[in-house]
């Protein structure tokens, strides 16, 4: 790992194939992706930080999370997406880049750290049991389309 920073505005792009596993709807079109990152999720404070391998440019890894203040858990940080190419799996990018958010979390005086994990994402799972998440509750859906 060459190391994790934030992509700013003009490099979303840059994270568009570790999301594409996680997020479907945006794999075939890069540039819907960075549209609705940019112009829709960034204005509500969605942030990316990327980790890169050293033999790419496109990142491996990617973490996107945004600061949520509420009554139930207080000033958190909370991850959207957190994804990491197959064939870079089992490196140690998506713990580096759950440290990186954890980090940040603590520099903004926030008291936790919380994400959400579909129920098959076992191997992810193991990855935030090992980096100190607990399962503290049920996501419950309503679809309305």
């Amino acid at each position: 790992m060459t190391g994790i920073r934030e992509l700013p505005v003009g490099q979303t792009h840059l994270g568009h194939a570790a999301f594409a596993e996680l997020r479907p709807p945006y794999a075939d079109d890069v540039d819907r992706f960075v549209a609705r990152v940019d112009t829709v999720q960034r204005p509500q404070g969605y942030r990316l930080l990327a980790a890169f391998d050293p033999d790419d440019t496109a990142a491996a890894a990617v973490a996107g999370f945004r600061f949520i203040a509420n009554l139930a858990w207080g000033d958190i940080l909370y991850i959207d997406d957190l994804s990491t190419r197959a064939d870079f799996r089992r490196r140690g990018y998506g713990a580096g880049l759950l440290d990186a958010v954890a980090a940040e979390a603590g520099r903004l005086g926030c008291d936790a750290v919380h994400l959400d994990s579909g129920h098959q994402r076992y191997d992810a799972h193991r990855v935030y049991l090992a980096s100190g998440y607990r399962i503290t509750s049920h996501h419950f859906a309503h679809d309305l389309r």
